[in-house]
């Protein structure tokens, strides 16, 4: 795998993907049982705003930076920027903290996370990254490999009931990626059916990953709710256009939650032509 997330950390991807991810982690918070959150392609959690990778592209200046420039945003929207603002001096943006972190940020005590990560690099500094978090487990190796070793959850000999899976690949199988998350999802939903799962997934040409859609929705789960957002038209597949988070038994009324989200992401982040989606492709009871 040659894919290295630092080129596009804080990017319009990254604040949709955030956004989602930290409302859903509130959402379990709101019962003081505990949760656990599987994060299988976690990166290496912080990224340097001054590294070559980061100022080569500098998407973060038209992905969070636009955000952070706002006088008044949805507190689902706040919320993310807070916990961006906690990882940096105050003031000041000299990295941006992963989906790792930023869960991890948020985690009580009783709480648990497992994070997976191939890259032996990135693996490493990930490691280094949480190694005074006793909540936090760092697994290198393939996490959709890994699924078999850590559902369902326990702590301290413990089955934890609810929780979430966060698959985020770098999709450098481009379209062969579906199939892989596809049978993550199976997997993950015979060994914990009560789990939340969370797909990120590119958005080149949105006609590429419906069938993708279908099979998910089919899957043995309770409700299924789409959140895309679209920077620009969805007329080539040759950039990103967009990108989208596909939510399988979903809290309820999530769409609630993400809803006063949207217009603003499209508005602050969005080019010509922008646009968003929030939708049930299959509704819980």
């Amino acid at each position: 795998m040659n894919y290295r997330h630092a080129f596009h950390a804080g990017n319009h991807a990254d604040v949709l993907k955030h956004i989602v991810l930290l409302a859903l982690i509130d959402a379990f918070k709101r019962k003081e049982t505990p949760f656990f959150v599987l994060d299988t392609h976690a990166g290496r959690g912080r990224y340097l705003l001054a590294s070559e990778e980061s100022r080569k592209t500098l998407e973060i200046e038209d992905g969070v930076m636009r955000l952070m420039a706002q006088p008044q945003l949805p507190p689902v929207v706040e919320r993310y920027l807070k916990a961006v603002q906690a990882d940096n001096p105050v003031g000041s943006m000299i990295c941006y903290p992963g989906s790792p972190l930023l869960a991890a940020q948020a985690l009580r005590p009783q709480d648990r996370m497992a994070a997976c990560e191939l890259q032996e690099e990135e693996a490493a500094a990930l490691k280094a990254l949480f190694a005074h978090d006793g909540r936090v487990g760092v697994h290198p190796g393939d996490g959709y490999a890994l699924l078999r070793s850590l559902l369902p959850p326990k702590a301290n000999g413990d089955k934890i009931g609810r929780g979430l899976v966060l698959i985020d690949p770098p999709y450098e199988a481009q379209d062969a990626e579906y199939q892989h998350i596809l049978a993550a999802l199976a997997e993950t939903l015979s060994r914990w059916p009560q789990a939340t799962c969370a797909v990120w997934f590119p958005i080149k040409q949105r006609r590429s990953i419906l069938h993708f859609f279908r099979k998910a929705a089919a899957l043995p789960i309770k409700s299924a709710l789409l959140a895309e957002l679209l920077v620009r038209p969805d007329d080539s597949p040759l950039r990103l256009n967009g990108s989208g988070m596909l939510l399988l038994n979903a809290p309820w009324q999530f769409d609630r939650v993400l809803a006063p989200a949207m217009p603003v992401l499209k508005q602050h982040l969005g080019e010509k032509g922008a646009s968003t989606r929030l939708e049930w492709l299959k509704a819980g009871d």
